[in-house]
């Protein structure tokens, strides 16, 4: 099989459907490699990216695979012969998917390893434990995907909390209704075999070569739950609404772990498993087993996390901005963005997980504290578009010497939100006008907030510590040299954006295993080894490796 990059196809002709793309991918691969429609045996497209950086000539840039009739022989030729013409294409022989899920021929040990939550870690680590014949059990502290959904709606709707299932809790974890974006800054053998079982589990075919690929919310509670019926059938087990309120060590060696869980009357089962691994995979938000981990002597660092608000535009100024005349086009869908900028202050603060044509969510996971996030549908056809607008938190720049004082100071800008906002998870909002001044906001302009609690016009300061404030307000008119419009005068923050990554790693040796503590498996985002979908799931796939080695 060969592999063909720099395939340039103009959006003229193209409706949106996958069809007519992979229709004028072929007609041109066949143009550029002087083939006939009989030479070609299969076409499949492998990477898709939007071109625009020129407005004017704003295209589609493909990568496809080809396989020729004749083979091997034949596509060899090709490619030798290719060399020789004048624009030479980016031919070259497709590599072979390196990634397989890990297997073991070690029998399986005198107990099954333990798996706490049920995020995309958690998820992929079982999946793989489950297919090397391991018989995890998979705990997750919040419900199933309808279950779920249900308790979220009725936050949403009435400001009743659950606080074990929510945005944050539950099967799929935080990543599950925040668009399910799967684009990732890290590389891993493993991204390929991960997008091909979300498309196995019923996500859509074209994240397999999207650029930017992503599921949407309303499909990925589906997705998640198809993958943990995958995992029964290998013969794993799941609890839903159970957490980890201990860990048995001894002599520096885990031994058990105790869960609780809710009986169908509302009585708390504690139950006392003997196990000798634990993989710990609860999530960024999970702050009692941070707790519970200090207070079992677990070694904990402190790491740089990020804090800031929701800003939100309209989606059609975002696509004129990144399309020009070209926004629109069915073939573009709705633009995103991704902005960086560094201030003289030696700060820096960046967009974190943009959604076209998305939604604020309210992401609170304790009482009395307001959360923002944000999320899209498949469709991102939402008016406005919102992203996270972050700046870094230090360890340097948090008192004293408590690990766990990043937490705290989560803990307290959530509650300061909460306050902000009047009570009932309403959400201090401001426009970007106000901000930049330093002046409360009074009513809103054209840009409706879309938080679902509602908001309320004033300042967002209050729920910032001052030295995030300060560098949102120096990077906003930095930002908008990069993206015309993202200083518009009536974009609405929404705050306050705490939960973006963890604020303390639980650090582990080279083998996967807490330096402290032998058959305890850090992994994922709420471990401090993850930053999304892709590299949490990843992170589960290499931490399910290291607990078959300890297992060999």
């Amino acid at each position: 099989m060969l592999e063909l990059s720099g395939i340039k196809i103009a959006l003229a002709g193209l409706d949106g459907t996958d069809e007519a793309e992979l229709k004028a991918v072929r007609h041109t691969t066949l143009r550029m490699l002087h083939l006939q429609p009989s030479d070609l045996v299969s076409l499949e497209l492998r990477k898709r990216s939007v071109d625009a950086r020129r407005k004017n000539d704003v295209h589609l840039t493909i990568t496809a695979r080809l396989a020729l009739r004749g083979g091997s022989n034949a596509e060899r030729a090709l490619i030798e012969k290719s060399r020789s013409w004048r624009r030479a294409p980016k031919l070259s022989v497709a590599e072979e998917d390196p990634y397989r899920l890990p297997a073991t021929t070690a029998p399986l040990g005198d107990t099954r390893p333990v798996v706490v939550g049920a995020g995309c870690a958690g998820l992929f680590c079982a999946l793989a434990l489950a297919q090397a014949g391991q018989r995890p059990l998979l705990v997750e502290r919040g419900d199933g995907s309808r279950e779920r959904s249900r308790a979220i709606e009725t936050f949403n709707k009435t400001g009743v909390l659950d606080t074990e299932s929510n945005i944050q809790f539950g099967l799929g974890g935080a990543g599950t209704f925040s668009d399910g974006k799967l684009t990732t800054g890290t590389k891993s053998p493993s991204h390929r075999l991960i997008l091909k079982t979300f498309v196995d589990a019923g996500a859509p075919q074209r994240i397999l070569w999207d650029a930017k690929p992503h599921i949407g919310s309303d499909i990925l509670p589906a997705v998640v739950q198809h993958i943990m019926r995958r995992i029964e059938e290998l013969g794993g087990e799941i609890r839903l609404r159970t957490r980890m309120t201990g860990l048995g060590i001894s002599s520096g060696r885990i031994c058990s772990v105790t869960l609780a869980s809710c009986d169908e009357d509302g009585a708390t089962r504690e139950e006392t498993l003997r196990t000798e691994r634990v993989v710990l995979a609860c999530g960024h938000s999970a702050r009692d087993v941070y707790q519970l981990l200090c207070d079992q002597g677990v070694t904990l660092e402190r790491k740089p996390f990020a804090m800031g608000v929701r800003i939100e535009h309209l989606q059609a100024d975002i696509d004129r901005a990144q399309y020009g005349t070209a926004a629109g086009h069915a073939a573009l869908g709705a633009a995103p963005y991704k902005l960086a900028v560094h201030l003289p202050s030696g700060r820096g603060a960046f967009s974190f997980c943009m959604c076209p044509g998305g939604y604020v969510v309210a992401a609170a996971s304790e009482t009395g504290g307001v959360v923002t996030n944000g999320m899209s549908l498949s469709d991102r056809a939402g008016t406005n578009a919102n992203a996270g607008l972050l700046a870094n938190v230090f360890p340097t720049d948090l008192p004293g010497d408590d690990v766990l004082a990043g937490m705290e100071l989560q803990r307290a800008c959530e509650r300061a939100a909460f306050e902000a906002g009047g009570g009932g998870y309403v959400a201090p909002a401001q426009l970007v006008a106000d901000f930049l001044k330093n002046t409360p906001s009074s009513s809103g302009g054209d840009i409706s907030p879309t938080y679902p609690r509602g908001v309320s016009w004033g300042s967002v300061d209050c729920c910032l510590p001052s030295y995030v404030a300060e560098t949102l307000r120096g990077a906003i008119p930095l930002m908008a040299r990069k993206l015309r419009g993202f200083d518009r005068t009536d974009a609405v923050l929404t705050g306050v954006e705490s939960r973006s990554s963890s604020p303390v790693r639980v650090t582990r040796d080279d083998n996967g295993q807490s330096v402290s503590t032998v058959g305890l498996f850090p992994c994922g985002e709420g471990a401090g080894y993850a930053g999304g979908i892709m590299s949490a799931a990843a992170d589960g796939l290499r931490t399910a490796e290291w607990v078959l080695s300890s297992l060999r």
